[in-house]
């Protein structure tokens, strides 16, 4: 029997060996030829992809026509006769006709369960104008008995000019019912008059630290919250309930795998204001409730405040990083600044429509560094939120005085946005080796405001800066920061390739657009380096999860040229997620 082995073993081998050096390959394919054909001899294919254009973001075989997979995981890649050998009985053939693959898309910057429950109230994306406005708030109080809160959120005011709403828009229509509508960016809320009774919020009312309760010129309450300011009211919004937290899992999964994403970096219901509690109460009750009840969609690398960094490093200790082929533990994050929507993102200069707001500093330095050191020095990965160019400056001296003390490692320190930047700060993200975290389209809405804010000057040289920081070797990983914006990766890229808002016809600050190439990198290997996910995520390798993305072009020039192909089917673990009927495409 031991004989019989080693003579079908060498058979394989030898028919291995052959393949490799008679078909016409390049050195690079026949490396990788043969060493996915030495791994994998004596195995079968459960699915194989053929007569594709696969894009795999693995800078050592760029392309492939063919890919094998077998439990969950690629085990070749190649040419078309690479793979003959792993089709046998049972295995499943994908003809995909010259439709091009690429791997499957992490955003690497969203707020999922928010996201889910944001769409299940009050939806406010597009709207433009406040009679619009009102319409919508006056339709979700129909359905509602007095008392029962109105949620939602999405509003954009630079969409109709940018007059900030104010309670008294939405009183009349609401006399007996809370309201709470978040600003797109979640930085700023609108709350009605009713709900600013209830929590007791006057023209007494002191601003907290790191937040601001507008008020009238005569000190009157506007309805508008800021930043940390949003407490106030947060604190006394009913809970929301472990089953509609659940609910909001599975519809922010389905439309995730709508838009090809196969993983996301969650940084959970935390931004200034919040409770801390909420990001662990959803990894308990809702995302290792659905993996052992089998019902995760897409896999999730997680969050957390940073002020709770000793109970991540316990759980990491006693379960470690890897909770599932689910559930990754990430990090910690933190905040800095809020955000230039709300005019809360920290500048050096002042804003140009208030010449005495400089922005807000969310969390006070000295804490931030205390937290940062203890955090890095436990082997945590940290990520820090900042905005405005001064959080920007400041993120970074506090994360080279971390590394200086804390000594040399693999630690990725992450910036979460790094939306505006000072002349040579770009070039400090690569000298620090310090992951710029982007979301691309937040462009397309701060484009026609930043001029006004900033300064024509301060808005084009500083602004959204993503050539200038691949120029410097910073890894990009782009994300939507959902549900500020709406996951839709081949969306990003086109934004960051062209930077073309809607109804422009030229692009803005044309200088930083970037390559497809480089767009599709910052959607799958970088953003996966940037969450130590790379080792099994990122690329189409063998050894790595088989979740990738048939695209409906099969022309990369078309691809490059105006970006106008979709989603045609999404595949986690080899499995077709979407669309969820299993069919030959």
């Amino acid at each position: 029997m031991a004989m019989k082995k080693l003579l079908i073993f060498l058979s394989a081998l030898l028919a291995a060996l052959l393949a490799v050096f008679l078909i016409p390959t390049t050195t690079t394919e026949r490396w990788w030829s043969l060493k996915s054909r030495l791994s994998s001899s004596l195995e079968v294919a459960d699915l194989v992809i053929t007569n594709a254009v696969i894009y795999t973001s693995d800078s050592s075989l760029p392309f492939a026509q063919a890919m094998a997979i077998r439990n969950g995981r690629i085990i070749r890649i190649g040419t078309h006769s690479s793979v003959q050998d792993l089709l046998r009985h049972g295995t499943k053939e994908i003809n995909l006709n010259g439709k091009i693959v690429v791997p499957g898309f992490i955003d690497s910057h969203v707020h999922f369960i928010s996201g889910g429950l944001q769409m299940a109230q009050v939806e406010l994306y597009g709207v433009n104008n406040k009679d619009e406005f009102i319409r919508k708030i006056k339709e979700a109080v129909r359905d509602k008995q007095p008392g029962s809160w109105i949620l939602g959120g999405g509003w954009n005011n630079d969409q109709w000019g940018g007059d900030l709403p104010i309670a008294s828009w939405i009183d009349e229509i609401t006399p007996n019912n809370p309201v709470w509508l978040s600003r797109m960016d979640g930085h700023m809320g609108l709350a009605n008059s009713f709900s600013l009774t209830m929590a007791g919020i006057t023209n007494y009312t002191q601003d907290p630290v790191g937040g601001t309760v507008m008020k009238t010129a005569d000190g009157e309450p506007t309805g508008l919250l800021i930043d940390s300011a949003m407490k106030l009211l947060l604190s006394i919004i009913p809970e929301v309930s472990v089953d509609d937290r659940r609910d909001a899992l599975v519809r922010a999964s389905k439309f995730a795998l709508t838009r090809g994403v196969t993983t996301v970096v969650d940084f959970g219901r935390y931004f200034p204001g919040a409770e801390v509690k909420n990001v662990w109460d959803d990894l308990s009750d809702v995302y290792q409730w659905a993996d052992f009840k089998g019902k995760m969609l897409i896999r999730v690398c997680l969050f957390f405040p940073m002020e709770t960094w000793s109970r991540l490093l316990d759980l990491i200790n006693r379960k470690g990083r890897v909770l599932s082929q689910w559930i990754y533990l990430a990090g910690v994050k933190a905040f800095s600044d809020g955000s230039l929507g709300s005019n809360s993102a920290l500048f050096h200069e002042p804003y140009m429509n208030e010449p005495d707001n400089y922005g807000l500093q969310v969390t006070q330095i000295d804490s931030l560094y205390n937290m940062t050191l203890a955090s890095d020095k436990s082997g945590l990965q940290v990520a820090v939120h900042a905005i405005g160019d001064r959080a920007n400056d400041m993120i970074l001296d506090l994360y080279e005085s971390v590394a200086s003390s804390n000594g040399r490692r693999d630690r990725r320190f992450r910036v979460e946005h790094a939306q505006h930047l000072v002349p040579g700060t770009a070039a400090r993200f690569g000298e620090q080796r310090i992951i710029a975290s982007v979301q691309p389209d937040h462009l397309l809405d701060d484009a026609g405001s930043a001029e006004k804010k900033l300064g024509l000057e301060r808005a084009v040289t500083g602004s959204y800066m993503f050539g200038s920081l691949l120029a410097g070797n910073t890894i990009l990983a782009f994300g939507s920061d959902w549900p500020v914006a709406k996951i839709n990766p081949l969306g990003a890229i086109k934004t960051a390739m062209k930077r073309t808002p809607p109804g422009w016809e030229d692009p803005w600050i044309p200088s930083e657009c970037v390559t497809l190439t480089d767009a599709l990198k910052a959607s799958t290997i970088s953003a996966a380096y940037a969450s130590f996910l790379d080792n099994d995520l990122g690329s189409l390798s063998p050894g790595k999860f088989a979740d990738f993305v048939v695209l409906s072009t099969n022309s990369w020039n078309e691809l490059e040229t105006d970006i106008s192909a979709s989603v045609e089917a999404t595949y986690v673990g080899g499995i077709q997620a979407y669309p969820t009927l299993e069919s030959d495409i």
